[in-house]
């Protein structure tokens, strides 16, 4: 008997009316429980869920969605998920649309090929999705003329503005301006940086942040160094400036390449920060390293996936209309930042 109940379960052919049949209610009862709705009293609903239960009845959501028109579920495409930024772009997205019910539909694209977003929603546009949330560590080639499908929302994780598309993302640019900000304010002026590979969107807009808090200082910008956001790599960068006299500041573009930067430049009997104090951007080192001493800027992700994910669910609503969301970061201070010294 067991096992005959296994293989109808497997086969998902537990129907309504056993269910009924067991609770001892009706099938509008149990569609009623099993879509969610109101209308059923406490006691009822238990005696229905308990049945579910011992039967091993799985609601049918494509017939559920065929009647509602909804899925429930919000796609997610994006390049390289091992990257931190990705991984938390995941974990964000995911917080946000499971406190609004939803689930997320995740698709990793090849990396190796040229980012394209028409190719994206096209992977994406033939899976059982409500709205579409595409994640762009870089500018596609295809950015200025996408089109998202009809009926398909879509949301782009990006510093760049789209004329058709919503575009959601943590403050690159904005992340500089509190950054050089806090330096300025311990008299840094010659602020040197270290910036992720040429490709990234976010090192590219926390660059121009720089850059334009120093040009408001009347300060020249030193060409930076580029890492390729690795320990390691800011190493070799902290290494380079480490026989740089005139600099007070380095700014990394991101907590790893800073930890780099501190451990090189220590290594060069360069002390930080009495010496030459060090900020990155993202606070990932939580957890990873012990006592971090590091100042640096914390993105609210879990805000900002609970943007992109609202917004892609809007899309369709009448009268609505890209815009560009930015979400402000915060200022972490630590023990890396000191006067700059005379």
């Amino acid at each position: 008997m067991a096992d005959e109940k296994n293989a109808r379960v497997a086969a998902g052919s537990v129907s309504m009316a056993e269910v009924a049949r067991v609770a001892g209610v009706s099938q509008q009862t149990v569609s009623r429980v099993a879509n969610g709705l109101t209308n059923v009293s406490e006691k009822t609903r238990r005696r229905v869920l308990l049945a579910m239960d011992e039967l091993g009845f799985r609601p049918n959501f494509a017939g559920r969605s065929l009647r509602s028109g909804r899925y429930n579920s919000v796609g997610l495409a994006l390049y390289n998920v091992e990257q931190f930024g990705n991984l938390a772009t995941i974990k964000g997205i995911l917080s946000a649309a499971g406190d609004m019910g939803c689930a997320v539909t995740t698709v990793e694209m090849d990396d190796r090929a040229p980012l394209s977003l028409a190719e994206a929603t096209r992977r994406m546009a033939g899976l059982p999705i409500d709205a579409l949330v595409i994640s762009m560590s870089l500018r596609s080639e295809d950015f200025e003329d996408f089109r998202p499908q009809p009926g398909l929302s879509t949301v782009l994780l990006t510093m760049y503005e789209h004329p058709r598309c919503t575009t959601v993302d943590s403050d690159q640019y904005g992340c500089s301006t509190l950054l050089m900000g806090h330096l300025a304010a311990h008299g840094h002026r010659e602020v040197r940086f270290v910036a992720g590979p040429a490709y990234s969107v976010d090192s590219s807009f926390r660059e121009k942040g720089w850059r334009d808090a120093l040009a408001a200082q009347g300060v020249d910008a030193v060409e930076p160094l580029r890492g390729d956001w690795t320990a390691d790599s800011g190493y070799e960068a902290g290494a380079a400036l480490a026989a740089d006299e005139a600099m007070t500041a380095v700014y990394a573009a991101n907590d790893q390449m800073a930890l780099g930067v501190v451990e090189a430049l220590r290594d060069a009997g360069r002390r930080v920060p009495e010496d030459v104090s060090v900020v990155g951007v993202d606070d990932s080192l939580r957890g990873t390293v012990p006592h971090v001493g590091l100042t640096t800027v914390r993105f609210d992700l879990v805000a900002r996936g609970r943007a992109a994910v609202e917004h892609a669910l809007l899309g369709t609503a009448p009268g609505y209309a890209a815009r560009a969301i930015r979400i402000p970061p915060t200022l972490v201070e630590r023990r890396s930042v000191a006067e700059a010294r005379r």
